[in-house]
């Protein structure tokens, strides 16, 4: 469906020439081209609304281990909408998807007007979906090995189990997947993203990461800070901690989020709790998930487990629109009745996005009383959501060979246009706390923008802080330090 239009030198020479730090100036000089198409998702008639051009999709040809440029090639997929005003077209804004796993072409064409009207119409808007994941060779793996993690560990059988049964998926994906599945990491994505400049013809990037995708901007920044022409890190990812203070920094942010969403529910009428002791209610349910009484009345009465209430309260925190969904979800929660049998989807295989994060973090854990401690440290930061979803992800990682590709590190980051860092106040995913270490880490090369407000990312709720971003990409205006955008109160 999608097609790539092959250089005309080989991608040994095109690898060579980009890791060069060259870009297409010279006829002398080839580069891999791609062959842009109509997407299908987006066919004539079919656009969002605000999109003014149809969507282009296409595929870009890329090293597996681009430590061996000659060897075993992915289909990368990408998409963009061009400028729409072509004699104000200043070059491509590149989005770096968030998840792990999201899809970023599917944000190019159901998603671009994200970014703001000025934007789309001085730059191309770009993304991908990065290796492993959407339409780039998703990692799959067996259904029934993932259904075997638990969310969370009981005892020293459960933990043994679980390792063992971390190396045997691992086999499984790296068989069902070949030997993409042990370079899915960021270090080998920001090469890619290197490949989508070179391929754009840009001699410099300019970027726009969002939550899991500044992992990725970051790792860019790092290794190409020459070839940065501006950088937004929206919710940025602290990737210098080790398994307790990343696991401790989680629940305090969740926590927070929490606080945030409570305090709210008592100011303002539009919550269908308002005037009733909501954390009194929510310490109810959780108890009635342990006990395994609870249900999930949006799901077919399947039964609702401790971790797994935590986990969808806490996605229902990202966005303050949510905030009157997640009262009356509360609100229906509590009459729900006692749990049933839920049945599993029939599919033998499953996407796995999440194989990214085993490569990408060491998160160490000794044994199951080393995980007991932290699971009371979770419960102490967090009383009220007690199972931060980074709990799972330690549990998934369990057992995950060492060193991995991508370890944690404080960062190192030399580029001449400081990193533009919008971060949240309560983000009840990527913490406050995180944006000031990462601004500390960056120095003179970073600068904080401060939203006081609520929400996973800032840049579509708050006009300040979108104003402010525009005007560093558009025209790299850098914000001064310590600059703040005010709160606005969530509307229903």
């Amino acid at each position: 469906m999608l097609r790539v239009r092959k250089s005309k030198v080989g991608w040994a020479v095109a690898l060579a020439l980009t890791a060069a730090g060259l870009t297409p100036a010279s006829p002398a000089v080839a580069r891999p081209v791609i062959d842009w198409q109509p997407c299908a998702e987006d066919a004539p008639g079919e656009q969002p609304p605000g999109a003014e051009v149809p969507a282009q999709c296409g595929t870009l040809s890329l090293p597996v281990d681009w430590n061996r440029p000659r060897g075993e090639h992915f289909e990368l997929a990408v998409a963009r909408r061009v400028a729409t005003d072509p004699t104000a077209r200043q070059g491509s804004l590149v989005f770096g998807p968030g998840g792990p796993g999201d899809s970023g072409v599917d944000r190019v064409v159901n998603g671009s007007s994200r970014f703001s009207a000025d934007l789309r119409r001085r730059f191309d808007i770009v993304s991908f979906d990065p290796r492993g994941t959407g339409a780039s060779h998703p990692v799959r793996c067996s259904r029934e090995l993932l259904g075997r993690q638990p969310q969370v560990i009981a005892d020293q059988a459960q933990f043994d189990a679980t390792v063992v049964n971390n190396a045997l998926l691992r086999a499984d994906c790296r068989a069902r997947t070949g030997a993409l599945y042990d370079h899915v990491d960021t270090t080998s994505a920001a090469r890619d993203l290197d490949a989508v400049r070179a391929a754009l013809g840009e001699r410099q990037l300019t970027f726009h990461g969002s939550s899991y995708g500044t992992l990725l901007g970051q790792r860019y920044a790092e290794l190409f800070p020459d070839r940065v022409r501006a950088m937004v890190l929206e919710a940025a990812m602290d990737h210098s901690l080790g398994t307790r203070a990343f696991l401790d920094t989680q629940a305090v942010t969740a926590e927070d989020a929490f606080d945030e969403f409570l305090a709210w529910c008592a100011r303002s009428t539009d919550c269908a709790l308002h005037d009733r002791d909501v954390r009194a209610i929510w310490a109810g349910l959780h108890a009635r998930a342990e006990r395994g009484t609870l249900t999930d009345p949006d799901r077919a009465g399947a039964p609702l487990a401790a971790f797994e209430l935590s986990r969808l309260a806490h996605k229902k925190l990202y966005d303050t629109w949510r905030w009157p969904g997640l009262a009356e979800w509360i609100g229906r929660l509590e009459g729900a009745a006692t749990a049933g049998v839920s049945t599993l989807a029939d599919d033998a295989v499953a996407a796995y996005p999440f194989a990214v994060f085993c490569q990408d973090w060491s998160l160490p854990v000794r044994d199951y009383r080393d995980y007991a401690g932290q699971l009371r440290r979770s419960a102490q930061l967090a009383p009220d959501l007690r199972y931060p979803p980074a709990l799972f992800a330690v549990v998934t990682c369990l057992g995950t060979p060492t060193p991995v590709a991508n370890p944690q590190h404080r960062l190192r980051v030399r580029t001449d246009v400081p990193l533009l860092i919008a971060a949240t106040v309560h983000d009840p995913a990527s913490g406050y706390g995180w944006a000031r270490n990462v601004a500390r880490q960056l120095g003179r090369h970073g600068v904080l923008l401060t939203y006081h407000g609520w929400g996973h990312g800032s840049y579509s709720t708050s006009p300040c802080v979108q104003r402010a971003v525009d005007a560093y990409l558009l025209d790299q205006v850098v914000p001064a330090r310590g600059a703040g955008c005010p709160a606005i109160e969530p509307e229903v």
